[in-house]
């Protein structure tokens, strides 16, 4: 599990292909390598990978075919920024909100306009995850734990302060940029647990209106 609190900027050095699959190497950046071992998580982007391999300045992550269809892991190129988090300790600050770096879809930035010294962003979001977004609900970016200011259909609005953009790669977000998208966990189960009997149901997908009129959580 993660927190969402970025802990260091690292970079793509090598994007080597295996047989659909591939291997990253990562330069860490300022991101503490000291404790790190094999077979520990870091979030990559918001995506947890696990290390294969490492040294005092770099590690390496195998990525599956599946992860790099489902995020923007497949977008990755030498050279290119990564936000970095290591797995939270339990006895860890939880300064932002629980992450588990299981990326639900990529959205894309539509828009970027400086308010004052802070970025506003408008993001797109697939439609099937828009009911999960919700005003001053907690959202992951790229691994980045950030509050909703608004939402309207599938698209949020986010609000950047400076110590954000220049301790993570939001800074650098133009418009057009596929991001990876984790919605809250709290919003996962709960579409679970209202579904009750029915989640056993393989024709009943999603939580809809009806279904929750019908078990009496809608008024008149």
């Amino acid at each position: 599990m993660f927190t969402g609190i970025i802990e260091a900027c690292g970079e793509i050095a090598a994007v080597k292909s295996q047989g659909g699959d591939c291997r990253l190497r990562i330069n860490a950046g300022g991101l503490d390598m000291s404790d790190v071992k094999l077979g520990d998580s870091i979030a990559t982007d918001g995506v947890c990978l696990t290390v294969v391999k490492f040294d005092s300045r770099s590690f390496e992550m195998d990525v599956s075919a599946e992860t790099l269809a489902k995020t923007s892991l497949g977008d990755f190129k030498a050279g290119r920024k990564v936000n970095l988090e290591k797995a939270m300790q339990p006895s860890a600050r939880l300064g932002g909100h629980i992450v588990s770096g299981h990326v639900d879809g990529v959205g894309t930035i539509e828009s970027r306009q400086l308010v004052g010294e802070s970025l506003r962003f408008h993001v797109r979001v697939p439609d099937a995850l828009a009911k999960y977004i919700a005003i001053k609900g907690s959202v992951c970016i790229d691994g980045v734990s950030l509050t909703v200011n608004n939402v309207e259909g599938a698209v949020f609005e986010i609000n950047i302060i400076p110590h954000t953009a220049d301790m993570t790669t939001i800074g650098e977000y133009q418009a057009g940029r596929r991001v990876n998208i984790e919605v809250d966990i709290i919003a996962r189960y709960l579409e679970r647990l209202l579904l009750g009997d029915k989640a056993a149901d393989v024709e009943t997908p999603a939580l809809s209106m009806d279904l929750l009129a019908e078990n009496g959580y809608l008024n008149g």
